[in-house]
């Protein structure tokens, strides 16, 4: 219980942090000082912030991660996942590079390119990094060890490039523990030395390296180079001071380490032979003003008998964390979290983790707590994947964007006015409405729509993409395809339950939906598996670019957002709970493809809704609906789900357009008459002439200079921001969609004959398949992003695409091509 408590607290302050950041202007990284920084150093192909984050109950400050240097490819890969799984939780990324070849041979130009992808990564995901070029550079254990001189200028080269640049990432010089130095019994490589490196390392003149040399000093760069220093001090187990540093004393049983140790250690007297002038933190924190790093961990072989692992790895960092006070340039601790073979333990696998077990866990954040002066996260910008998905549904930006709405509102009224007149002089246009349970207009309508969701999704520059853009208004296809979802299930249902009675009926709508999670989870892991397969890059749908017309606007352009959060830990066996929880509750997947889980969770409710409209409760239904899309309005930042949709397409506000789909599809009927009788007629009439004579109103007082009295004369120009904008389902959208709804079914209704041999052949089988296409569609996105010299912004490259797709599409329904598979 007191674990949960702590776990609910934690992502309660996280959920804060996050909100507080959010508000704060996004895009540049807004590091936080103060305290000191507490993480771990992960093995990320096991584990990952998150899941070390619920192990412990809180969340680092910072985590470690080492890729080899110059950056490969896969390197690359596994760096720019690490920066974004840190980046959602407003930590730090301390990034170890460990030279894969000879030092003489780095240069300037793999500084260079190692620069830009930190410049990118900070860009993206606004992580901010340490960098640590070649650590324990003293030790002869590493291939880069003990070579002072070109150590030294390899890592002012680093250090140079990350300087110029402006990722604002910090350069670490961090060398090993120095007790035991030149550490010639382990792999000692002292007869390589050049001439001028062994001069370099001599410090002591005698003619040799030996204990007596100074450990550090040879190795420190132009401090000018260096912002911050380290030091590398692990816990071997084997509790001698005389034995603290050689490979050759095996490891013969767990001991917990001797009181006082890493004061000693500290102050340089455990282990040494030769007494030493200065301490490493009196020198180079102390003297350099730099502040300080300490790397730290304890070993436990399970293999062996003696000390526990709690008494072993607790009494280890109870004496780190007691030393806190004395250090004040002690800024950030890391933990070694790895389990790992160990030359030290006689090439053992042996257990550094201190999170593995719920006891070692809760003890180490008891302590970590009660030193007082431990940061956690957030200490930069958070960057979630809930940002991402937020950010896929873009803000059209600009003054053009009201008066465009404006005069599609113009445009819609008088196509209704002229729907009258085609009624009365062309009634043989007119639709035939002889069926309960089908209405082809609906299906021309949600047709027309799910073309247009497919384009938009399909960012190439063509006719299609133009008229998608503008065509309908302030509304976007989401609200439409929603809307008339609903309308489509509430026609079904009273005709489905007088044919096998309301509970088979309720049983088959879960099925449906149950099939649609189905697929839902189908194409998430489909999508993935394809991101593995060579030459196929499926960044495109599995990330997202922040195009700089999201809610934060400018301040966030080229942020890239990962979308598949900790997916990779699924490939784990097992796989960890929270990615699976993260799988199952579809917080994860392709931006084209959000709307899905929106989608699922409506589903499920559908029956119980249809429950409460069948006993003409509907305006019970309503109220409820109503109230749940204040509660979104008053506080936005609730979501009863984590899944991706509910950032897109909030539960509480989009709920209120199925569920009054729902009602109009079952009273659709009386909905008609009512709307065809004279008042209903006046009424429709007075609405639509009444809201796009308002906007036009508006619209000529503020392009002609005149005061649209009785409103203020700056009311036009404020429309687009309080109510319409597309990050959220605010009043102007939901007006406009009644007004697109009544004149669209209005001029389809009086003049369906021609519109429909125009286009009913293809928009009515894209309708009644629309949840099909939606779900291909995904799929196309990802083959088009794949298109080898494609340049999205050719007119002509556009239109093909664009027309190919839709041919595909099409070609694919009329063949039912998986319908038995795939929901419709």
């Amino acid at each position: 219980m007191k674990r949960l408590l702590r776990h609910l607290l934690t992502g309660a302050a996280i959920a804060v942090a996050a909100a507080a950041g959010a508000a704060a202007p996004a895009g540049a990284v807004t590091q936080q000082e103060g305290g000191v920084w507490f993480g771990p150093e992960l093995d990320w192909l096991a584990d990952s912030p998150e899941g070390y984050a619920d192990r412990l109950g809180a969340t680092p400050a910072t985590y470690l991660l080492r890729l080899g240097y110059p950056i490969d490819d896969d390197a690359a890969a596994r760096w720019e996942r690490a920066a974004s799984d840190v980046a959602a939780q407003g930590a730090v990324l301390a990034l170890v590079l460990e030279p894969t070849i000879d030092l003489e041979n780095l240069d300037s130009g793999d500084a260079d390119a190692f620069n830009a992808r930190l410049q990118s990564l900070h860009d993206q995901y606004g992580t901010f990094h340490r960098i640590r070029f070649a650590p324990e550079m003293n030790g002869s254990w590493t291939e880069w060890g003990q070579q002072p001189t070109a150590y030294v200028d390899a890592f002012e080269v680093v250090a140079q490039a990350v300087h110029d640049g402006d990722s604002t990432a910090e350069m670490v010089w961090s060398p090993s523990y120095g007790a035991g130095y030149p550490f010639e019994r382990a792999d000692g490589r002292l007869e390589d030395l050049t001439f001028t490196d062994l001069q370099r390392l001599d410090t002591d003149g005698d003619g040799s390296v030996t204990e007596a040399d100074d450990p550090y000093g040879p190795y420190f760069p132009d401090p000018a180079s260096v912002d911050r220093v380290g030091l590398t001090m692990y816990y071997f187990g084997k509790g001698e001071a005389g034995a603290a540093a050689g490979r050759d004393v095996p490891l013969e049983r767990n001991k917990a380490p001797e009181t006082g140790e890493v004061s000693e250690r500290l102050q340089e007297r455990w282990g040494y032979t030769t007494p030493q002038d200065e301490t490493f933190y009196e020198r180079f924190a102390v003297g350099e003003d730099k502040p300080f790093t300490l790397d730290t961990g304890a070993l436990y072989d399970q293999s062996l008998e003696g000390d526990s692992e709690i008494e072993v790895k607790r009494d280890w960092w109870r004496q780190v964390l007691a030393e806190l006070p004395d250090y004040p340039k002690l800024t950030a601790l890391t933990w070694l979290e790895v389990v790992r073979e160990e030359a030290e333990a006689g090439s053992e696998e042996v257990d550094w983790r201190a999170t593995d077990d719920d006891e070692l866990a809760s003890d180490l954040l008891d302590d970590l707590e009660g030193t007082g002066v431990i940061r956690w996260s957030p200490i930069t910008d958070v960057v979630t994947p809930d940002q991402g998905y937020a950010s896929t549904v873009q803000v059209r930006e600009g003054g053009d964007e009201i008066k465009w709405i404006t005069g599609s509102a113009a445009v819609l009224a008088l196509a209704y006015l002229l729907s009258g007149v085609v009624g009365k002089l062309l009634p043989k246009w007119r639709y035939s409405d002889d069926s309960s349970t089908r209405d082809l207009r609906i299906d021309m309508v949600r047709g027309f729509v799910i073309i247009v969701v497919v384009v938009t999704h399909i960012e190439v520059l063509s006719p299609y993409s133009l008229a998608s853009l503008k065509v309908i208004g302030a509304i976007t296809g989401a609200e439409l395809f929603v809307l008339l979802s609903g309308i489509v299930l509430g026609m079904v249902f009273l005709p489905s339950v007088k044919r096998v009675g309301e509970w088979p009926a309720a049983l088959g709508a879960w099925a449906r939906a149950r099939k649609q999670y189905l697929v839902a989870l189908a194409v998430i892991l489909l999508i993935f598996i394809l991101s593995f397969v060579p030459f196929i890059d499926a960044s495109a749908i599995m990330t997202f670019t922040d195009r700089g017309t999201g809610e934060d606007g400018e301040t966030t352009t080229g942020r890239v957002y990962n979308l598949y959060p900790n997916a990779e830990r699924l490939l784990d066996y097992p796989p960890p709970w929270y990615a699976v929880r993260q799988f199952l509750l579809l917080e994860m997947g392709p931006w084209p493809f959000n709307i899905m889980g929106l989608f699922v969770v409506l589903s499920l409710a559908y029956p119980a809704l249809m429950w409460l409209i069948k006993r003409k409760l509907w305006w019970v239904l309503l109220i409820g609906s109503w109230g749940l899309y204040l509660v979104h309005d008053f506080f936005p930042g609730f979501a009863p789900l984590p899944s991706q949709f509910n950032a897109v397409f909030p539960l509480f506000a989009w709920q209120v357009l199925f569920t009054h789909g729902l009602v109009i599809g079952y009273y659709r009927r009386q909905i008609i008459r009512a709307l065809t009788s004279i008042p209903g007629k006046i009424l429709a009439g007075v609405f639509v002439l009444g809201y796009a004579g308002f906007l036009v109103y508006l619209w000529a007082g503020d392009t002609y200079g005149f005061t649209p009295t009785p409103f203020p004369a700056d009311l036009y120009g404020q429309l687009y921001d309080n109510g319409y904008q597309r990050i959220d389902l605010d009043w102007g959208r939901l007006v406009d969609l009644p007004l697109v709804i009544i004149c669209s079914y209005a001029v389809l209704t009086v003049a369906w004959k021609p519109l429909n041999a125009l286009m009913g052949w293809l928009w009515v089988p894209l309708g009644q398949a629309s949840l099909y296409v939606f779900t291909v569609h995904v799929f196309f996105a990802l083959a088009v992003a794949n298109i080898p010299g494609l340049d999205r912004q050719s007119f002509w490259q556009g239109t093909i695409i664009h027309t190919v797709v839709i041919a595909l599409i099409f070609l694919m329904v009329k063949k039912k091509f998986l319908f038995s598979v795939i929901p419709r």
